[in-house]
């Protein structure tokens, strides 16, 4: 019936236009179709993917669609932290230093306490390099600092006509025996325990022992105290302190294993630090 009637005669009669009433009436029904999408259909993208041999077709070819949402080699390539070339590139640090001041407040106050609780459960969901680099960083410069002060003082009370100056040797000391112990002694621990089937974290490891290192910050100022014996008692409880603060959190990390030789070693490591810390530079 519609074929009938476009083919009248029509150009004699003002604004008829049936031929686009009829498309209009074709795009109304189109409009009025309700598209179902099924969420888990497996969409693919036109043209197929012909790069060299790495797609895989329907029927199996190399030169098949590439399908939404699947991985490309170009996606792999934005992946730093998920191979070794990670390791060397610096956004793949950056979440390491996404950290609130409160939340470093709450673990240096938490390294101070060595019974105050697992360690690795609260940075457990954001272990950070922060107090590592600053804590350790801070610890340098007030050994090199304190440690000349002390050596002053030292020096003029016993003849004040001594002629002193500063000993940059005590910056390079510092900075040698705190950032490597800082960053050596976690790396050793991480693959001891990686070759003997425990599973390690190096970022958990180093954020420990980075605060473990904030009550040494703290002692550097009593060990002014010019009296021996109680700058002795001072560093004793202060390796102490420090020294039970990592192995109790080393040994709820790796419970369940029988390794109290390392835990042993941690703790005695800590006392060395703290005697080393005493001998060199508060003489």
């Amino acid at each position: 019936m519609e074929e009938s009637y476009t083919g009248l005669p029509t150009s004699h009669l003002l604004g008829s236009v049936p031929a686009v009433v009829a498309e209009e009436n074709n795009a109304t029904r189109h409009e009025g179709i309700n598209v179902n999408v099924v969420p888990d259909a497996n969409m693919e993208i036109f043209p197929p993917n012909n790069g060299g041999g790495g797609g895989r077709g329907r029927g199996g070819g190399g030169g098949g669609y590439q399908t939404l949402g699947s991985p490309t080699p170009d996606t792999f390539e934005q992946q730093p932290t998920n191979n070794w070339r990670g390791v060397f590139n610096v956004s793949s640090y950056t979440q390491y230093f996404n950290i609130d001041t409160d939340v470093v407040v709450t673990r240096l106050l938490s390294s101070l306490n060595p019974v105050g609780g697992d360690f690795f459960s609260k940075i457990d969901a954001n272990p950070d390099l922060y107090g590592l680099i600053w804590i350790s960083t801070t610890l340098v410069f007030v050994l090199a600092s304190l440690g000349n002060l002390a050596t002053y003082l030292m020096q003029k009370h016993a003849d004040s006509s001594i002629a002193w100056s500063f000993d940059v040797s005590y910056v390079n000391m510092a900075a040698c025996s705190i950032y490597g112990y800082a960053i050596v002694v976690p790396l050793a621990y991480y693959f001891f325990l990686q070759y003997m089937g425990s599973n390690a974290s190096l970022i958990r490891f180093w954020c420990m022992w980075g605060y473990s290192l904030t009550i040494f910050i703290i002692s550097s100022f009593l060990l002014m105290i010019p009296f021996e014996f109680l700058r002795w008692t001072i560093i004793i409880a202060t390796g102490a302190s420090s020294a039970s603060f990592v192995a109790l959190n080393l040994r709820s990390y790796i419970e369940g294993n029988d390794l109290s030789v390392a835990i042993v070693a941690a703790f005695l490591l800590q006392i060395a630090l703290a005697v080393f810390i005493k001998v060199w530079f508060f003489v």
